[in-house]
């Protein structure tokens, strides 16, 4: 089968599209005939080397995917062959990824993939979905009419926050760096952008606060911009930056009964991660959620979509707008 893997840590050029052997399922593994994979910045950072984990070599990348299963393994029992599924969690702690045509995946990380949606879709809504459902809900308990801020609404975990809070019925107040992608925030039914670079950003920020929680997917976090915007038993939620080290207003924070969480989606196990696939299939299929894609690439490109995630997320913010899709 055709593959996008690696053999050593390093630069995109690393990666090589070639010829591996088609896995065969074992235990509860299902095998998927892969139709569509998408790119996160934590593919990025594997394949680099920045982020340490146990990588099987040599290591195919990539963590989502979208497809059919085609055989089952002798323990499984939740799919079928003739099953149409996505998921994510893969290439992680030690598991093989997902860019080639054919993946062997344990059967606890893989959802129905309801009729009417693309695997384009369902693979572009993985990981990033996850995230943002286990931010918003497990750590924030976000409720309906509470308000919420999230930082880059049209990003790919972003984009989804901001969809996700109104379809529980929560004001949404996100930021854009362009005109275009504010436009694109407010398609996605956010309540009111801000641009990044407008003078009066601060003074915006407390007049439409105070927010009962503030969704941060910036590497750089600026916890004294945040505190003071924050309502009585607000909550934090922070998932990105893991060299970062911001000062941090302890005082303010505590006083105002705030709360913070940190937290990693592949940290969370199976059963949590099912509870969050089963409301992005509901949304997915109402309409309510609707992944933003930027570009659809073959599987052959891998290389030069990992370049391209790696400037958008190391050095120019601001060059995608949502996802990258491959198809095998």
């Amino acid at each position: 089968m055709k593959a996008a893997y690696i053999k050593s840590t390093g630069a995109p050029s690393r990666i090589i599209y070639g010829d591996l052997p088609k896995p065969k399922p074992t235990g509860k593994q299902v095998l998927v005939e892969v139709e569509a994979v998408s790119v996160n910045p934590i593919d990025t950072y594997l394949r680099s080397g920045t982020v340490k984990m146990p990588l099987p070599n040599p290591y195919i990348i990539g963590c989502d995917l979208a497809g059919e299963v085609v055989a089952v393994g002798p323990e499984a029992t939740r799919f079928k062959k003739g099953d149409r599924v996505w998921g994510s969690n893969q290439g992680l702690l030690g598991r093989q990824g997902t860019f080639a045509q054919f993946a062997a995946v344990d059967e606890d990380w893989l959802y129905p993939l309801p009729p009417d949606v693309s695997a384009d879709s369902a693979a572009a809504v993985a990981l990033v979905g996850i995230t943002a459902h286990l931010g918003l809900f497990r750590c924030a308990q976000l409720k309906d009419g509470e308000r919420l801020f999230v930082s880059g609404g049209s990003g790919g975990v972003g984009s989804c926050v901001v969809q996700m809070a109104k379809a529980t019925g929560a004001q949404v107040v996100t930021t854009a760096s362009t005109p275009a992608k504010a436009d694109v925030c407010r398609q996605l039914g956010a309540d009111h952008v801000l641009g990044l670079r407008q003078r009066n950003f601060k003074a915006a920020l407390g007049e439409l606060g105070p927010f009962h929680v503030w969704f941060e997917t910036s590497r750089q976090v600026d916890f004294d911009r945040i505190v003071p915007t924050m309502a009585i038993g607000g909550r934090i939620v922070v998932m990105a930056g893991r060299e970062a080290r911001p000062k941090f207003p302890l005082g303010p924070f505590y006083v105002h009964d705030l709360k913070l969480f940190g937290f990693a989606m592949f940290n969370a196990p199976p059963d949590e991660q099912r509870k969050c696939a089963a409301d992005i299939n509901r949304w997915l299929v109402r309409g309510r959620l609707k992944p933003l894609i930027d570009r659809v690439l073959p599987l052959s490109k891998a290389a030069e979509a990992h370049r391209l995630q790696e400037e958008n997320t190391l050095k120019k913010p601001g060059l995608l707008c949502g996802k990258i899709v491959l198809n095998p």
